[in-house]
C-alpha cells in the first residue's frame, strides 16, 4: 500500500550574543514541516485482533531514491511482499528523496507518527536496509541508540569512532567479499569497533558476493526469526 505522511519535526536553534563580560543566550523553538512518501505493510491478522506487532523499518540503497515509489519494491523486505510474502511484523518502507541521504530526524518523526497511529510493539522495533540504506541504519542506531531491538545493516558503513555507542545493541551485520561499491572493509573496521567494546554483533561474509549481498540475507528466514527473539523489555506497548 502507498502512504503520503506529513511529519512534524522540531528543532531547537541556540543563538548566543556577548556583551562585554556577560554571556546571554536565546533559545527558540522552530519547527519545519517536511514530507516523506513510504509503503506501509500490515500483517493480515492486524485487522483480526487488537494486540500490538513488531515493526521493521526498511531502508532502501541509492538506485531507489525519487519521487516514483514503486521503485522501493525493486529490493529487500518491500519486493517480498510485492511478491506476496506474509511477514509476522508490520513494514515501514520509506523512499529517500533524489540527490539525498536518509535524513536521522525524519526516520524518527516518521517511526514517531507510526508508532501514534498503528498498534506497535515499541519494545521490538527494527532497522535494516542496503548499502545506502545499510549506512543509515547504522546512523539512526547511532542517533537513538535506545529505542531498537536490533537492527541488521547490509552491506553499509559508518563510523567506528562511535560505534561503541550501541555496542548494547542486538546487531547482525552482513557484506559480501567482492564488493566492489561499498568494500567489505566498511563492515570489518565496525565489527571489530564493536567486539572490541563487548558489542552484540553477528558477521556474515557471502564469499563470491560483489555488491548484491541483499538478495540472499532477505531470503533467508533466520533473521526474521532473530528479529522478533530481540526485545528491549521496559517500555509499555
Amino acid at each position: 500500500m502507498k502512504y503520503f505522511s506529513t511529519i512534524l519535526i522540531s528543532i531547537l536553534l541556540i543563538a548566543s550574543s556577548f556583551s562585554q563580560q556577560t554571556v546571554h543566550n536565546f533559545s527558540k523553538e522552530i519547527k519545519i514541516t517536511v514530507s516523506a512518501d513510504y509503503l506501509l505493510y500490515l500483517p493480515k491478522e492486524y485487522s483480526e485482533s487488537e494486540k500490538y506487532f513488531p515493526l521493521v523499518l526498511f531502508l532502501h540503497g541509492s538506485g531507489e531514491r525519487g519521487t516514483d515509489i514503486e521503485k522501493v519494491k525493486i529490493h529487500g523486505l518491500p519486493k517480498l511482499i510485492a511478491e506476496g510474502k506474509e511477514f509476522p511484523f508490520i513494514v515501514v518502507s520509506p523512499q529517500c528523496p533524489e540527490e539525498m541521504f536518509w535524513s536521522t530526524d525524519v526516520l524518527s518523526a516518521l517511526l514517531d507518527e507510526i508508532e501514534a497511529n498503528y498498534r506497535v510493539d515499541k519494545n521490538r522495533i527494527y532497522v535494516t536496509g542496503l548499502s545506502m540504506g545499510g549506512h543509515g541504519t547504522w546512523s539512526l542506531a547511532l542517533a537513538d541508540p535506545n529505542r531498537f531491538a536490533a537492527i541488521a545493516p547490509v552491506c553499509g558503513w559508518s563510523v567506528p569512532s562511535v560505534a561503541c555507542t550501541i555496542k548494547h545493541l542486538p546487531i547482525w551485520v552482513f557484506h559480501g567479499a567482492k564488493d566492489n561499491v561499498v568494500p567489505l572493509s566498511a563492515s570489518e573496521v565496525m565489527i571489530e569497533r564493536l567486539k572490541s567494546c563487548d558489542g552484540k554483533v553477528k558477521f556474515t561474509v557471502y564469499p563470491e558476493a560483489n555488491h548484491d549481498s541483499w538478495t540472499e540475507t532477505y531470503n533467508n528466514e533466520e533473521l526474521y526469526k532473530w528479529f522478533l527473539e530481540q526485545s528491549l523489555g521496559n517500555k509499555d506497548k
